[in-house]
């Protein structure tokens, strides 16, 4: 089992630029897939961004694509998203989680969870 902890969410302005953070504890780290997923008040979490076992494949919504980057780093049982040209709408609570073998669009996919970080994008 993974237990993954985001950070790096904080205020920024429109077409700022952060890095979130997912780092994950647990030996058996390189066998999930992780995925980024992004949640608002009052609707759906919504899926984000996506990494293979090995990085090798990533994933990303249509609404991220050429924007947000996702990486990994086994060696330090971490993963990274680089988000770029932020956008007001991207503000919201931005969670990782860890599925074993295949990445998934679907949440409930999904067995462990980050606590989530805010992300807030001011115009």
């Amino acid at each position: 089992q993974v237990q993954l902890v985001e950070s790096g969410g904080r205020l920024v302005q429109a077409g700022g630029s952060l890095r979130l953070s997912c780092a994950a504890s647990g030996r058996t780290f390189r066998d999930y897939a992780i995925g980024w997923f992004r949640q608002e008040p009052g609707k759906e979490r919504e899926f984000v961004t996506a990494i293979s076992p090995s990085g090798i494949t990533t994933y990303h919504a249509d609404s991220v694509k050429g924007r947000f980057t996702i990486s990994r780093d086994n060696a330090k049982n971490a993963v990274y998203l680089q988000m770029n040209s932020l956008k007001p709408e991207d503000t919201a609570v931005y969670y990782c989680a860890a599925r074993l073998a295949y990445y998934s669009r679907n949440s409930k996919d999904y067995s462990r969870w980050g606590q989530g970080t805010q992300v807030t994008v001011s115009s």
